[in-house]
């Protein structure tokens, strides 16, 4: 389905009705589905995070779905939570948290608000492409540089350079970080992969934007697509660096409940080939199976392949002179405004 990561809508897992359309009433001529768009009236707005893989705690997810249509993704399973299939519905029916900007100024503004990172987004893409019709997260942000608290964004999409400004307010106090996720150079299987995110060299001069302007940017090679993608570790590094990054880190892919379906099914539409190899280097490094959702191995995988990734993301940094600690932020500045104190923007 053209534009689409998938075309494929498995059942929910949650529920015990399945719809299921006819094969016959099928034209294919149809327009492929659009994207629809539904209020999202949560009452919060910051989520909290336990898991020990990730390196914040608290998170702001001003949209749930994400029309980049990432086939990988691993936040696709989320929608079900929401009475929705992880394939298609992921990428077609996106809510909006239109009230997040003000969620998030009462939540900094409590007492109970503890200084610390927030990250954007823990989920799904904060700047997929209906923000440049919301602007939720770019209102969201200039929440964040009123109460100078710091902030770490993690996004494929080139349009974060539109926020240079804000991020650069944060960023002069140390209270900002940008992660640019590549997850591969190559134009035409970047299409495929996640067709409605930005291409890779868009997102290499978002890296160079945001350098310039002061703000420190990590490149995340991710997902690592054992098998596939795993070769391109040493180049998508090198031109992250030239481009103006600090620092990296990477993940492999996961697989977790039926994604696993829909990735095997990409790949036999458009990596046939490679299918097998794929799927046993897969299997490989998570135990025989296609997902192992243990802590402190679901992000990196065990076995020699998980090492040769790591050893090759290891030297990979070291010869374009990146880092992999991370960068570390400061809350000292934070402040509640005054209710007559404008906005810096």
């Amino acid at each position: 389905m053209h534009g689409r990561g998938t075309a494929m809508n498995p059942d929910n897992r949650f529920r015990e009705i399945a719809y299921r359309p006819d094969p016959e009433a099928f034209d294919p001529d149809d327009p492929p589905p659009p994207t629809r768009v539904y209020r999202d009236a949560s009452a919060t707005i910051v989520a909290k995070n336990d898991s020990p893989d990730v390196p914040f705690d608290v998170s702001v997810n001003p949209y749930r779905g994400c029309e980049h249509g990432c086939v990988y993704c691993y936040a696709r399973p989320y929608h079900e939570y929401l009475g929705f299939s992880l394939g298609l519905d992921f990428e077609t029916k996106i809510l909006v948290k239109e009230d997040a900007p003000e969620l998030l100024r009462a939540e900094l503004a409590h007492p109970r608000w503890t200084p610390q990172l927030v990250a954007f987004s823990g989920v799904t893409d904060c700047y997929q492409p209906l923000e440049r019709t919301f602007r939720l997260t770019r209102r969201c942000l200039e929440v964040m540089a009123e109460f100078r608290n710091p902030v770490g964004v993690i996004t494929k999409n080139a349009l974060v350079a539109r926020d240079a400004d804000v991020l650069a307010e944060l960023a002069r106090l140390r209270a900002a970080i940008v992660s640019v996720t590549v997850t591969t150079l190559d134009v035409a299987l970047s299409s495929k992969l996640e067709p409605r995110a930005s291409r890779p060299q868009a997102r290499l001069d978002a890296i160079a934007k945001l350098s310039a302007a002061g703000i420190p940017v990590n490149v995340m090679v991710a997902p690592i697509v054992p098998g596939l993608t795993e070769h391109e570790i040493p180049r998508i590094l090198k031109a992250a660096k030239d481009a103006g990054a600090r620092s990296a880190g990477y993940v492999v892919l996961r697989l977790p409940h039926q994604l696993k379906d829909l990735f095997a099914q990409w790949l036999v539409d458009h990596a046939p080939n490679a299918r097998d190899k794929v799927l046993h280097r897969i299997e490989s490094i998570r135990g025989g199976a296609l997902n192992d959702p243990r802590f402190g191995v679901r992000m990196r995988g065990e076995g020699i392949f998980a090492d040769e990734i790591e050893q090759l993301f290891r030297i990979g940094c070291a010869k374009a002179g990146l880092v992999r600690e991370r960068i570390q932020l400061e809350t000292k500045h934070f402040r509640v405004p005054g209710p007559r104190q404008a906005s810096l923007f």
